[in-house]
């Protein structure tokens, strides 16, 4: 990866560190969008994004029902702005909920303690937005 590229990838994690509330897009049972806030985690070097909330919440129960289907995330800072499209999955498994609450103290606080804890995991195949990482070239 040459300096162009790093400076551009270092700008899109950064961006996904900073505190900043996002915006989580999760289909209805009819297809219209159930749009919420919420604090996001990103890690790059897997391309996961994750969100947690309780196990009964509408989001929650869309990203299980909808199993497969692309959700999206997005965040705004004035003019910069970045979206991650992917398709999500709802654990409850303990180590799970502990790496993501781990992943959201960094970015946020401490989250409450919520034995309904369950995290929806958006494995990311789509960056888009003002601020993205460039292509990955097969000769870096």
């Amino acid at each position: 990866m040459d300096t162009g590229e790093r400076h551009e990838v270092d700008e899109f994690v950064r961006f996904w560190q900073e505190r900043r509330i996002c915006f989580l897009s999760t289909p209805r049972a009819d297809g219209t969008p159930h749009l919420v806030p919420v604090g996001v985690t990103y890690d790059h070097a897997t391309r996961t994004a994750r969100v947690i909330t309780s196990r009964d919440t509408t989001k929650a129960r869309n990203a299980r029902r909808a199993a497969g289907t692309v959700v999206a995330v997005g965040q705004v800072d004035g003019r910069r702005w970045s979206t991650l499209e992917g398709v999500a999955s709802v654990r409850d498994d303990a180590a799970a909920v502990r790496d993501a609450e781990a992943r959201y103290a960094a970015r946020y606080r401490q989250p409450r303690e919520n034995p309904e804890r369950v995290v929806i995991e958006i494995a990311v195949r789509r960056f888009l937005g003002t601020v993205r990482p460039l292509p990955d070239r097969p000769d870096a």
